[in-house]
């Protein structure tokens, strides 16, 4: 396999007549990482993806690959490979000639392609399938034949479209597995576009968020869970209640706002300073606790809308003090131990560092 190569987005928009489906972006993929791109239909990561293959012309700004800016080169000559929703494999050719196929297309001897084409098999443990047609095959096998397909030649970067939707939530998880270890064994480096959280959390080395053609935040997934940069961020990971509020106080790094018709919250976090006039803040669902606040801004009481058992936890809707539909999960253990059903008045509060100021884009 080829070395790795960084990937660099600089200002890259793309335009589609009167719209912008890429606003300016601009992205380092270091070499050898496995990258999401996450976020809703029509947020750009697509098109992003198509720029980095060539599969889509870029309006302004640069792609580079390695040392070589790839801009204006065609697919072929990218050192990219891309692999396909549709996976598209050729109904009527056998496994070999299936992966053998863009070899062919180079001018690669017969016995030279085809045995090639068998170590990607082998790669991919299916070589006792070799002589069968894709239409023989179960979707994650037709997956692994398409990635078979786009890794013999030796690409830098593989680049992939959704790949996992089509295949049922079981298959999911085990190809999830497949791909991390396959991307970590040949070391080179995965753009991967995918709208499920859950995917990219498990994946990737950096998710980056992307909404209205604008990237909302790059980072570890750990990072992206843990501080979201921005109220998109924190509301598409779901894993975060934000409540918007006036600033009535401001100072260092703390602020507190006021809930039109509601309550008083405290939050910490460098992105506090300056902001005099509305503020995001966000608050940990899985760290919010069915108790009175220990001071001022931490909790409030409210009345349950919606109680979901899952098992491990369990998931409270709230709403009161102006907050419409805050979420709590609890363990089952804390849950049964103090139950609550729909109607309760409760109290839910948190710590102080479980409130963070949430940042905006600038537009």
């Amino acid at each position: 396999m080829s070395k790795a190569a960084e990937i660099d987005i600089v200002s890259v928009s793309k335009i589609y007549g009167s719209t912008t489906a890429v606003h300016e972006i601009s992205l380092k993929i270091p070499a050898g990482t496995y990258c999401c791109l996450l976020g809703p239909s029509g947020c750009g990561k697509t098109s992003t993806l198509r720029m980095i293959a060539g599969h889509e012309s870029i309006s302004t700004g640069d792609i580079r690959l390695g040392n070589s800016v790839i801009t204006d080169l065609p697919p072929a000559r990218r050192g990219t490979a891309m692999m396909f929703q549709s996976y598209a494999l050729f109904p009527h050719l056998d496994l070999v000639d299936n992966v053998a196929f863009s070899l062919k297309m180079k001018g690669v001897e017969k016995d030279e392609r085809r045995a090639k084409a068998m170590d990607m098999l082998r790669l991919m443990q299916l070589e006792a399938y070799a002589t069968r047609r894709p239409a023989q095959l179960s979707g994650g096998q037709q997956q692994r034949v398409a990635l078979a397909r786009a890794l013999i030649t030796d690409p830098e970067a593989l680049l992939l479209d959704e790949p996992l939707s089509a295949l049922d939530p079981f298959l999911k998880i085990r190809m999830r597995a497949e791909l991390k270890k396959l991307q970590t064994s040949l070391g080179i480096t995965f753009v991967h576009v995918t709208h499920s959280q859950e995917e990219a959390m498990a994946l990737a080395d950096i998710i980056v968020i992307m909404n209205d053609g604008r990237i909302e935040q790059a980072a570890h997934p750990r990072v992206v869970f843990e501080k979201p940069a921005t109220a998109f961020v924190a509301k598409f990971m779901g894993d975060h209640n934000v409540i918007s509020g006036r600033v009535t106080k401001s100072e260092g790094d703390e602020l507190m706002i006021s809930v039109p018709a509601g309550g008083d919250f405290l939050a910490i976090g460098a992105e506090a300073a300056g902001l005099t006039d509305t503020a995001d803040i966000a608050v940990r669902t899985d760290h919010v606790r069915v108790a009175p606040a220990a001071e001022k801004g931490l909790g409030f009481t409210g009345s349950v809308s919606n109680v979901e058992y899952r098992g491990s936890s369990v998931k409270l809707t709230v709403n009161g003090a102006g907050v419409e539909d805050f979420t709590a999960i609890l363990s089952d253990k804390d849950f049964f131990a103090n139950p609550v059903k729909v109607g309760d008045a409760i109290p839910l509060s948190w710590e102080r560092e479980d409130a963070l100021v949430l940042g905006r884009l600038k537009h």
